[in-house]
């Protein structure tokens, strides 16, 4: 498992630099994005600069840890393979044996960065709203954005079972609150700076109990046979 740091470390790294760069020239953007407020009183030109900042860093954000997660899962693959190989042999026995080809992990990532981009720009409006903005566009950044990374996390095992994306995304809503306790608890871990690098292994073991999970097999190891 210790393997399955590598990727995330590599593709941790770049996300990290890019969301620095953002930072510094975060200020030159705003003013860029706001020239009509160069005649404000300069109390309320910083207050609209400060909360749509806050909006686009928090967008952004978002966006990287969904970024980082299909990213990782891509430049990672053969890790995890492994690692879901590994939950599902000692969990099951047997591993599904549906291919899931390299196309298909990289239609799986486009598709869910695609959704990851529509949490972020959603949690980035909602965060504009004065007051609660900030507060209340975290939590529905989370919400959206762990219900992706449950979605992105679990697609290997359960594409592996030979479900497409609306079978999957079936189970997935049938097990809603499970799929959003698991995913809202990895994004929550990745925000805290490097702690997705280490995460990521074991979030790809807890995704494919998940995937077990919702596909109505055991995710548990099995009692030991009692003794004679």
């Amino acid at each position: 498992m210790a393997a399955g740091l590598i990727p995330a470390a590599i593709v941790g790294l770049v996300l990290v630099g890019a969301l620095v760069g953002l930072g510094f020239g975060l200020p030159g953007l705003l003013e860029w994005l706001t020239p009509f407020a160069d005649g404000w009183q300069p109390v309320w030109a910083d207050l609209l600069r400060w909360v749509l900042g806050l909006a686009v860093m928090g967008g952004a954000i978002i966006l990287a840890i969904v970024t980082f997660t299909a990213l990782t899962l891509l430049v990672g693959e053969p890790f995890y393979d492994r690692i879901w190989r590994s939950v599902e042999r000692e969990l099951g026995g047997t591993v599904p044996d549906v291919p899931y080809s390299i196309g298909r992990s990289i239609g799986d990532a486009l598709g869910l960065f695609g959704k990851g981009l529509l949490s972020a720009l959603c949690a980035g409006l909602i965060a504009l709203i004065p007051v609660a903005g900030a507060a209340a566009g975290a939590v529905v950044g989370a919400l959206l954005n762990g219900r992706v990374i449950a979605d992105e996390l679990s697609s290997r095992g359960l594409t592996a079972r030979g479900l497409g994306g609306a079978q999957r995304a079936a189970l997935l809503r049938a097990n809603r609150a499970r799929v959003l306790g698991f995913g809202v608890a990895v994004h929550v871990c990745f925000l805290v700076p490097f702690a997705a690098i280490a995460v990521m292994p074991a979030a790809v073991a807890g995704a494919a109990m998940l995937g077990r999970r919702v596909a109505g097999e055991p995710d548990t190891l099995p009692a030991p046979a009692p003794r004679a």
